[in-house]
Order: structure tokens, then C-alpha cells, then sequence
């Protein structure tokens, strides 16, 4: 369904095109001098929409395209790029769910690049540009109230297996802060797979041995239990960051809380590319300008126990659970690694009728979080359910090993089923107390 939908795209995309075409001809058998596209006109205002959060300097995009001395020479790419709805990437089906932070172009769109492509792509009179964006140099938030870097940089060899590594940051808060936006900036972003960012309160017993200040892995330290830790934290998330996605802004009244004397522990999973680097990852935090009625906790829904057979090209995973407590859920967030295929969130009601939430066709390189364009209020006993599925097959050009049965793990060449999403609660209500299932008349909430 999601490629006849792609079909039709296109072809309303070419109608249009053929409709433009026409309108010329017509105008131009009347004597009248109908233009193409131009940059300035009619294609920058798309590109400073839709791209430029990437697609300029400093950010991760391999070329800007802010100017037209920058962006004819990528006309032709660009154009077909965006017919193919390869960009902006976007890989929600169409047919579940609604999202803030969908960047998906309109049929006019497309057609308005196309056809500028087609035509040669014309500059145009430069009076007609709009105004541009005025960006944050560095960052896609506000300028951050603080930044917290990792202490001392990674070096990670330009072959090889990384073993997850982590780093211990204090805050120095002196006071308890609610985090309304925050970022997390790599400094080598090619190497870096995901990054989580967990907070631990001062009276946190985890990773109380491991160093501070230092990168360190698992296998480095010598308590079991710690060991266990770095792995299996129920710390609460500050957010998570993956290729492609955009920082976490929530709404007025809503924010995610870190206590005074906090620390942050950055959790960061390295790849290698055959170039050895350094990486000093940073999070910028924008503060709520008031306490928040609303405190954002980052929940999640995983399986580890899957056993993925080889050469499977379909293979279903899922897991589900219920809400222990009222939530408003706000956005959703896969996690699967070079075997994912698609992820789906559900809610599963209590005649069994399935409602999906969200569906992805997964790509490995563009791991994006899908805000909801309209929260969603949730009753405690409301089902959830997460079902993924994987590629094992030779079909699969990132497979790694299609003769492998796959289990979880940390490596890319293992697997993940995580899906992460973001609710949110009563302020006063921490993730430990919104576990708590409260007793009623007639029994226990589900």
C-alpha cells in the first residue's frame, strides 16, 4: 500500500509538472510569457522550510544548500531525490497518525523543483527571496541556558567493534531545573550510532563505583551489579539521539525535570568507518521559564528475548504492556538496528480491535522520533503494544550476516526492539510513583 501511495504521489507530482508545461504552451501560443520556477521565487522558500535545518554549514548534511551559488549544481539530484520521497526523509505510512514534525513535501512542491530541475535551474530576480531563517549557530534550539559536555573525548580507532562507552558529566546544579529543550551535538557525528543521556539524582545508587569525569565501559568495571547498571539503568532519560533526529522542544507547562546535584551520564554507542576520530559529545538544555504543570518521561516497550532465524525476510517481534497510571502520550520513537524492517505502534483495545498509532518503514541511517500532531490522552489499563519487524534475508543489502541467528545485543551486526515513547504526567509525579498501580473499590487498576 505505502508503494501505491508512492505511485500516486508521483503521478499527481508529473500532473502537475504536465499542467505547469501546458499552462506555458497555452500562454505562450496567446503571446504571453509565462516563466518557469526560479530559485529565489519559488524554490528557496521550500529548501529554508523544509532543508536547511541539516542542509547548511555545520550541520550534518554533506552540502548546504542556502544559496544558489551552492544549490544549482545539485538541481538534478535534488529533484529526483524529492520525487522519490527520499527527502526530506520521512518514513512514516501516510495512512496512521498525524505529526508535528513531519517535513514531507506537497505534490506542488515536488513539481514546482522538478520543474525548476527541468528548466535548467533558473536563478531568478534575487529581490524575490524571502527573508532568511535566522539559525542558532551550532545548535536547532534556542541558545542553550547550559551546556553539558562529556569531560574527556573518546578516541575511537578507525576499525572495529566498540564496546558501548560511557561518561559520567556533573551538572553543578545547585537548584532543581525543569529542561523545556534540549540537544545533544556529537563532535564527530559519523561515528556516533545513538547517544542516550540519562539523568542520575544525587541520591541515586547507580554507577556509584564507576569513574567521573572519564570514559569507561561495562567490561571496566569490576561490580557485577555495575556492570549490570550500565546496560539495565531505570534511570530517567533526558533524551535519546540517533541519526536524524531533531531535538526535544515540548510544549508551554511541560518539561523534564533534573534534580539539584544531578549528574548526566551519557551512554554512547560508537561505530567506525575506517577513520579513526575523537568525540566529545555535548547537550545543550533550554530551562522552563516556570515550574511546569506536566513532567515528560520517557518510557519504553522492548523485547529482548528475540531469536531472529536466518534468512528470515519477515520476521514479526512485539511486546506489549498496560499503563499503570493516567498519561498523555506525546511522541514515539523506534530503536532497531540493520536487520529492521518496520515498527509499529498499537493500541490494542478491550474488544481486541487493533488501532495503530504509528507505523515505519524503518531505515537503519534516519532513526527519527514522530511527534504527535495532537496529544493523546491515555487511561491507566490502556494497552500497548510495539511490534517490529526484521530483514534476515540476502534481500537485505545492510545485513551483515543473513547465514546468523540474531539475538540482542549492543553491535550493530546484533539486534534491538525498543520502542521508546514520551508521555506526559502530573508534575509532582516522578517515573517510580507512576509505576505505582493504585488500588480502587472493586480491585486493582490493570
Amino acid at each position: 500500500m505505502r508503494e501505491l501511495g508512492a505511485i500516486f504521489a508521483a503521478v499527481i507530482a508529473l500532473l502537475l509538472m504536465g499542467a505547469v508545461w501546458q499552462a506555458t504552451v497555452a500562454a505562450t501560443g496567446r503571446g504571453e510569457q509565462i516563466s518557469p520556477p526560479t530559485f529565489y521565487k519559488d524554490v528557496l522558500p521550500i529548501l529554508q522550510n523544509k532543508c536547511q535545518s541539516c542542509h547548511r554549514t555545520g550541520e550534518p548534511a554533506p552540502m548546504p544548500l542556502v544559496t544558489y551559488e551552492q544549490t544549482k549544481p545539485w538541481a538534478g539530484k535534488i529533484a529526483a531525490a524529492v520525487e522519490m520521497k527520499m527527502m526530506p526523509p520521512w518514513f512514516a505510512d501516510p495512512r496512521y497518525g498525524h505529526f508535528a514534525n513531519d517535513p514531507s513535501l506537497s505534490a506542488e512542491q515536488i513539481a514546482t523543483i522538478a520543474t525548476w530541475a527541468k528548466a535548467g535551474a533558473p536563478a531568478g530576480d534575487a529581490h524575490d527571496a524571502p527573508a532568511p531563517p535566522k539559525w542558532n549557530e551550532g545548535w536547532n534550539i534556542p541558545p542553550p541556558d547550559v551546556v553539558v559536555k562529556m569531560p574527556k573525548p573518546v578516541q575511537i580507532p578507525a576499525r572495529g567493534e566498540v564496546e558501548y562507552t560511557y561518561e559520567i558529566a556533573p551538572t553543578h546544579f545547585t537548584e532543581d531545573k525543569w529542561v523545556q529543550m534540549a540537544e545533544v551535538r556529537p563532535s564527530s557525528p559519523a561515528h556516533v550510532h545513538h547517544a542516550v543521556v540519562y539523568i542520575r539524582p544525587p541520591d541515586s545508587a547507580s554507577l556509584r563505583h564507576a569513574p567521573v569525569g572519564a570514559p569507561f565501559t561495562a567490561s571496566m568495571l569490576s561490580d557485577p551489579e555495575e556492570r549490570r547498571q550500565a546496560h539495565e539503568t531505570t534511570s530517567d532519560l533526558l533524551l535519546v539521539y540517533a541519526p536524524g533526529s531533531a531535538p526535544d522542544r515540548w510544549a508551554d507547562g511541560m518539561a523534564k525535570f533534573v534534580p539539584a546535584g544531578s549528574d548526566l551520564v551519557f551512554q554512547m554507542h560508537y561505530t567506525t568507518n575506517s577513520e579513526a576520530a575523537s568525540d566529545e559529545t555535548s547537550v545543550g538544555l533550554v530551562f522552563a521559564k516556570s515550574p511546569p504543570k506536566q513532567r515528560v518521561i520517557t518510557l519504553q516497550l522492548n523485547n529482548h528475548a528475540l531469536i531472529i532465524p536466518p534468512g528470515a525476510d519477515d520476521f514479526r517481534v512485539e511486546v506489549q504492556g498496560t499503563l499503570p497510571n493516567d498519561a498523555i502520550l506525546l511522541s514515539l520513537f523506534p530503536h532497531m538496528h540493520l536487520r529492521g524492517k518496520r515498527f509499529e505502534y498499537d493500541i490494542v483495545h478491550d474488544d481486541g480491535s487493533v488501532e495503530i498509532l504509528l507505523r515505519v518503514n524503518y531505515h537503519f541511517h534516519w532513526q527519527l522520533s514522530y511527534k504527535l500532531a495532537e496529544s493523546r490522552e491515555l487511561k491507566a489499563g490502556t494497552k500497548l503494544r510495539a511490534v517490529a519487524w526484521y530483514d534476515n534475508s540476502r534481500n537485505n543489502p545492510h545485513n551483515p550476516d543473513p547465514e546468523k541467528t540474531v539475538t540482542w545485543g549492543d553491535q550493530t551486526s546484533d539486534e534491538m526492539m525498543v520502542g521508546f515513547f514520551d508521555v506526559a504526567v502530573p508534575a509532582a509525579m516522578d517515573k517510580w510513583q507512576y509505576f505505582v498501580r493504585h488500588v480502587e473499590a472493586g480491585g486493582t487498576k490493570p
